[in-house]
Order: C-alpha cells, then sequence, then structure tokens
C-alpha cells in the first residue's frame, strides 16, 4: 500500500470505525447530567467525589463515580465535555466502540486509582478518560505512514511524539493525567485497527 497523504480532515483515511459515534454521544450525555446535577444540588458532589478517606473507608464506587462528576464544578464540565466531543469522536471512528470503551474507561479507572494511592487522592473528573483516548490516537498517529499508507500533517505527528514526554512530565510536577496518556498509549499499540488494503492507482 503506497503512502496515502491525509485528506482535509486528517484523520479520514483512518477513521473505518462506526461513522455515527454514538458511544461518544451517550457518555457525553451521562456526564452531561451528571454534571447538570451536581451544579443544581452541590451537596451531590460530596457524596461521589474521589476521596482517598472515604475510599479507605469501604466507599470504593467513588473510583467509578469520580469519572462522571467534575471538581471543576461549571468550568470543568464545560471543557471535558469539549475534548469528550472532539476526542471521543475520533477515537470512536478510529477504534471502533468496544476499543473506545476499554480506552476510555480504562485510563479513566486507573487515572482514578492512580490519583487515590499517590497522585490525587481527592478530585473527579472525566479528564484522565479523555486522556487515554488521546494517548490512544497518539499511537496511530505514530504508525499511520508505516502500518496505514497514511501520510498524517508533521504538526500532528510532532504532537503525538511529544505526547509520552509531556505524559511524563506531567506525572513528574505531580499531575495525574500523564499516568492514564501512557495507558492509553500502551493500548493503543495492542489495540491498533487492521490496516485497509487500498486498490492501487
Amino acid at each position: 500500500m503506497t503512502a496515502r497523504a491525509a485528506a482535509r480532515h486528517p484523520f479520514g483515511a483512518l477513521a473505518t470505525g462506526p461513522r455515527r459515534p454514538i458511544l461518544t454521544a451517550a457518555v457525553f450525555a451521562v456526564t452531561l447530567a451528571c454534571g447538570i446535577a451536581q451544579l443544581v444540588h452541590p451537596p451531590l458532589y460530596d457524596a461521589v467525589v474521589r476521596d482517598a478517606a472515604r475510599i479507605d473507608a469501604g466507599e470504593w464506587y467513588r473510583l467509578v463515580t469520580g469519572m462522571f462528576f467534575q471538581d471543576g464544578r461549571a468550568f470543568g464540565l464545560t471543557s471535558n465535555l469539549l475534548w469528550l466531543a472532539f476526542f471521543g469522536t475520533l477515537a470512536e471512528r478510529v477504534f471502533g466502540r468496544a476499543r473506545w470503551l476499554l480506552l476510555y474507561f480504562g485510563c479513566g479507572l486507573f487515572g482514578q486509582f492512580t490519583s487515590y494511592v499517590w497522585l490525587n487522592p481527592v478530585g473527579a473528573g472525566n479528564s484522565m478518560c479523555v486522556v487515554g483516548l488521546i494517548g490512544g490516537l497518539a499511537a496511530v498517529v505514530m504508525v499511520a505512514s508505516r502500518r496505514y499508507g497514511v501520510v498524517l500533517p508533521v504538526q500532528i505527528r510532532v504532537i503525538a511524539f511529544a505526547a509520552p514526554v509531556l505524559a511524563v512530565v506531567d506525572t513528574l510536577v505531580h499531575d495525574n493525567h500523564g499516568l492514564p496518556l501512557l495507558l492509553g498509549l500502551a493500548l493503543g499499540f495492542a489495540l491498533l485497527p487492521a490496516p485497509v488494503e487500498v486498490a492501487q492507482e
């Protein structure tokens, strides 16, 4: 398969999954509903936030609910939903729905757990889920030319190869997004979609 330059949409040649991002839309809707609920009824946040002391007391469900509520309140909800809409749609088109679920919730739960035991014991947000998708997409970009015959813009390739470096730096400064991104990158390589053969011109 000869190398193909990416079309106007850089990921267009790699988007072989379902055309309608139904899974992204469903998770978006649930996360939006949870966010609105915590804004309307602020005490709800205290009942669901990732809190190491309460998790130690047996409230393990907080590792899951922490992926649907936001410690940044309205701003955190808005920004995280925008990132989910963009990268979620891309990842669903590239990886398909089953791999999307593993990347999103696998990396999100991993991020919640590492935050609980080490990096940030109190907090909430779906951003660690989204960076898992970003890590997966970075893996695809890294091998796009060799595996899929797709030449992506140099800016996208630079960002993809910089992602693991930035993730390590992020972890060193004690932020909790670096490790789920690195897991997303590793899972991305393990879950790479099969190349699609195209007719030679």
